[in-house]
């Protein structure tokens, strides 16, 4: 079918055998990377009504030779860097690239980088241009259930067999760069060729591709973005990026190619300056939020937001989004310019895009592990918030969305994040913090964190609880307290990996 001219309208508890098959799961993963784990998880999440439901978060395999395979692939990855090991540097990835004979080449993309919001931002991209007819790929990072998570067509992740045989297909090119490199390349140089290629083999109309980290020196960018977004920057990985929103828009900036459109997300006023001196540089074309494109009016509407957006062509009205936060809504602002500028709108074609297929869009995003209801009385939410900007952004949301009484968050955080700058933005909206630690080799060692807690919240507000199972429980124990109908809730936050692992335990029927 030819793509559609876009202008066109038409109660969980806590029980033996749930803990037991998480800790079976944590011991099973011991000799692997646990950043590579597949995290068990349960798959409901709070959607629109009338959305289709999509395999957002794909368990294990159920035959078991093809979950024997794919934990062979998984293990294989595993001996590779992880993904925070880096040496900055796009030579490894495109000498792979070239010997598969640049698939990234064979359709357009869409390129996002930023400091938050880049996952949430590239979902609402994939289903704008699923809604006009168009064959998606996305690659995101990282997963929250399965390593499948991160590379998805048509709007699902691909299956297991297809993630295999992708691997198996691209590994002796794999083992021929290796040879010749000082490095190997990584799990995360694997994976993005791996997307590459799975999106040429499929074929896609068009990519949407979230980098990894940075943007210059970033794996993925070996791709020449028809369209460059840059979510808002805020300070992260300072011992990579740089210490100033500045110096971290500095190596952002690579994402943006000579002619390219640039969607630019409202940004701190040195990061705009430079962002905006690149785009220059490259004779790119730059649309601003809050100037070419914005958030005119939201309103708070049940499991979500209604919104008013104004793109590049005009005033798009009663959009139902069923995601939560003014942060979700500004996601939703930059994905629509950046599908506009995809299409041409604003530049060639002066008129919007489709109302009603753009509606139709929106109302069926889905962004698992943010502000994500995944029990009932009282309530547990999970949020991937996991530095300072990202909390804020969590906490402000919260306060919106959930007419919480009382709010006991618990908290699992990497230790090299600026955990102090997390705690002290949630701080105003936990009346109780159980502090804790996830299965991953990077995690923050629960002790640790409680030390920095209790220098925010004090101590009689913090409860250590080092297993992740005994911390939910405390915290659910905690909310009840104060009756079934009382109004408390429980936030799950600090991580990724935390958030995973708290979906097994609180999802799995």
């Amino acid at each position: 079918m030819p793509p559609r001219d876009p202008h066109d309208s038409f109660d969980d508890s806590f029980d033996d055998r749930v803990e037991d098959d998480f800790d079976g799961i944590v011991a099973a993963e011991t000799d692997r990377d646990p950043d590579l784990a597949v995290i068990e998880a349960g798959s409901r999440t709070l959607r629109t009504q009338g959305s289709t439901p999509q395999d957002d978060v794909p368990a294990r395999p159920a035959d078991p030779e093809v979950d024997r395979a794919l934990r062979e692939v998984e293990a294989d990855l595993a001996t590779r860097w992880g993904e925070t090991k880096l040496e900055p540097s796009v030579t490894r990835i495109a000498a792979l690239v070239d010997v598969l004979g640049d698939p990234q080449r064979s359709y357009p993309s869409i390129h996002i980088t930023g400091t938050n919001g880049k996952t949430s931002t590239a979902r609402m991209i994939e289903a704008l241009l699923g809604a006009f007819d168009l064959r998606t790929g996305r690659y995101t990072s990282p997963h929250v259930q399965s390593i499948t998570e991160r590379i998805s067509l048509d709007g699902a992740p691909i299956g297991a067999e297809k993630f295999i045989e992708t691997y198996q297909d691209i590994k002796p090119y794999v083992e021929m760069v290796d040879s010749g490199q000082e490095y190997r390349l990584s799990f995360f140089e694997v994976l993005t060729g791996m997307a590459y290629a799975a999106f040429a083999d499929a074929p896609v109309d068009v990519a949407v591709v979230e980098v990894g980290m940075g943007g210059t020196w970033d794996a993925t960018n070996v791709i020449d973005g028809d369209v460059a977004v840059v979510t808002p920057i805020d300070l992260d990985h300072t011992d990579r990026l740089g210490t100033t929103t500045a110096e971290i828009a500095a190596e952002k900036s690579g994402i943006i190619k000579q002619d390219a459109t640039v969607i630019l997300a409202q940004q701190p006023v040195d990061a705009a300056q430079v962002l905006l001196k690149k785009a220059v540089e490259v004779d790119a074309t730059v649309a601003r939020e809050g100037l070419e494109f914005g958030v005119v009016a939201r309103q708070v509407a049940v499991g979500g937001q209604l919104l008013t957006l104004r793109g590049l062509g005009g005033e798009y009205d009663q959009v139902y989004l069923p995601l939560h936060g003014p942060y979700q809504a500004h996601n939703a602002a930059v994905a629509l310019a950046a599908v506009e500028a995809f299409f041409g709108v604003g530049a060639q074609r002066p008129e919007p895009l489709a109302l009603d297929t753009v509606r139709k869009a929106f109302a069926a995003v889905t962004s698992p592990g943010r502000l994500e209801v995944v029990r009932r009385s009282p309530t547990v939410v999970l949020d991937a918030a996991h530095n300072p900007a990202g909390a804020r952004a969590t906490a402000e949301a919260v306060g919106e969305a959930f007419d919480f009484s009382r709010l006991i968050g618990v908290v699992g955080a990497s230790g090299d994040k600026n955990v102090r700058g997390l705690l002290e933005a949630f701080e105003p909206v936990f009346a109780e913090v159980v502090v804790t630690q996830n299965s991953s080799h990077r995690a923050m060692d629960a002790d640790e964190l409680a030390t920095i807690a209790v220098e925010v919240f004090g101590e009689e507000r913090v409860q250590v609880e080092p297993r992740l199972p005994d911390a939910l429980e405390a915290a659910i124990t905690l909310a009840e307290e104060e009756g079934e109908f009382a109004g408390a809730g429980v936030l799950v936050t600090g991580s990724v990996i935390t958030v995973g692992e708290a979906r097994l335990l609180l999802g799995r029927s």
